[in-house]
């Protein structure tokens, strides 16, 4: 059902970038042009995915000299999950935050910051790695990638449309072929928000799934609980900067909640991940 949901969610965001292509730019042309924009993008997260992240975030490989402990904690945890060892990256900030992304195990990356590391306690870092290779392990990587990339393609459309609404270049909206006044001014308000809604539904399920994932690979699920609540408090104190279309690829939101954005969150709330993840434990212990 959950693979399902994702298709169809894909597909509508797909449809929106074309649906916005065509009302915009207007006619054939707006609707060849967005066609083309989300088979590129569509083609160049299935291909690029973890370097487009990687890359987005200044990460940098790192080495088992460097960090022989992350290593060795991805590499156990990767063999308990049963499949490749995925590369090790580490983001150069002080926030406190990590991601996977690939397309499939077999081209997968798991990224961490130095904030993390340093924040963490073993078993509670070791919580979160185990948290990303579930990603890894149910394809959730591609899935957020594709999502996230037609995203900041539907808001870098939206911002070209409004730089030429500023600098007057849009032309004769009188032209049956031209793009639509109206239509512009919904794209520039509503386009980037939708692709977000969208966003959420495949996010907010896939990262109860990835937690529930994580407990199973480690037998712990209160050392996630307790990362997750440090991550939380911590992401209040300093926040991650970087690219908003790649937040649901974290484990936790990259910006403090402000009132009213829990609405448009890409994570479930918190308290009701730790909640589930001691729901887990209590299951755990009766087995």
């Amino acid at each position: 059902m959950n693979q399902f949901k994702t298709l169809a969610l894909l597909s509508i965001l797909s449809a929106l970038l074309i649906s916005i292509s065509y009302y915009t730019i207007g006619g054939t042309g707006g609707v060849i042009i967005g066609i083309a924009i989300a088979a590129m993008t569509n083609l160049g997260s299935w291909f690029y995915s973890d370097k487009i992240a990687l890359a987005a975030h200044k990460a940098q490989p790192v080495s088992k000299e460097e960090a022989p402990e992350l290593h060795a904690m991805v590499e156990k945890l990767a063999e308990k999950a049963d499949i490749p060892v995925p590369g090790v990256y580490i983001l150069p900030t002080q926030s406190a935050n990590a991601f996977a992304t690939g397309r499939d195990p077999e081209h997968a990356a798991v990224a961490v910051t130095q904030g993390i590391m340093k924040m963490l306690s073993t078993d509670e870092l070791e919580g979160v790695i185990a948290h990303e290779l579930s990603h890894i392990m149910n394809r959730d990587t591609l899935t957020q990638a594709v999502a996230a990339t037609i995203a900041g393609a539907i808001s870098f459309l939206a911002q070209i449309l409004q730089y030429s609404l500023w600098f007057g270049g849009m032309g004769n909206s009188s032209d049956e072929d031209g793009p639509n006044p109206l239509a512009l001014l919904a794209t520039l308000f509503l386009a980037p928000m939708a692709a977000t809604v969208i966003q959420l539904g495949i996010s907010r399920t896939r990262e109860f799934a990835a937690d529930s994932g994580a407990a199973e690979l480690t037998g712990n699920p209160r050392a996630l609980a307790n990362a997750l609540k440090r991550l939380e408090a911590s992401a209040k104190q300093m926040p991650m900067t970087g690219n908003p279309a790649y937040e649901p690829l974290m484990i936790m939101h990259a910006v403090p909640k402000q009132m009213f954005s829990g609405l448009f969150s890409t994570h479930p709330a918190t308290d009701k991940r730790v909640e589930r993840l001691l729901e887990l434990e209590k299951e755990l212990a009766t087995v």
